[in-house]
């Protein structure tokens, strides 16, 4: 079974910094891209970015562009996102989540295409 595990979230103010952490385990997690999802109070869950497989492309949601930054590293089975000049409207539960399909090098936005989530970090920018 698949495990994902994130870590990393806290309050922080606006235009502060955090990096969040996903660990993977129970699946050749080099094989497959990763994403960062994020779900507000209220809101359907949504795309922040995501990562193939070897680390060799990366996409944003246009809100985050500039500002976050997706890294992996397979030989810790991990996955992070940087999140820089953090804004009120980035406060949201972060979930990373394993690519459905192994070795795609289309790197999906949609949640359906992504098998297994983690238990999601909390991340709150306020003064």
């Amino acid at each position: 079974q698949v495990q994902l595990v994130e870590s990393g979230g806290g309050l922080v103010q606006p235009g502060g910094s955090l990096r969040l952490s996903c660990a993977a385990s129970g699946r050749t997690f080099s094989t497959y891209a990763m994403g960062w999802f994020r779900q507000a109070p209220g809101k359907e869950r949504e795309f922040v970015a995501a990562i193939r497989w070897n680390g060799g492309s990366t996409e944003y949601a246009d809100s985050v562009k500039g500002r976050f930054t997706i890294s992996r590293d397979n030989g810790k089975n991990t996955v992070s996102l940087q999140m820089n000049s953090l804004k009120p409207e980035d406060t949201a539960v972060y979930y990373c989540a394993i690519d459905r399909v192994i070795g795609r090098w289309y790197l999906s936005p949609q949640v359906s295409e992504y098998a297994y989530w983690g238990q999601g970090t909390q991340v709150t920018v306020s003064s």
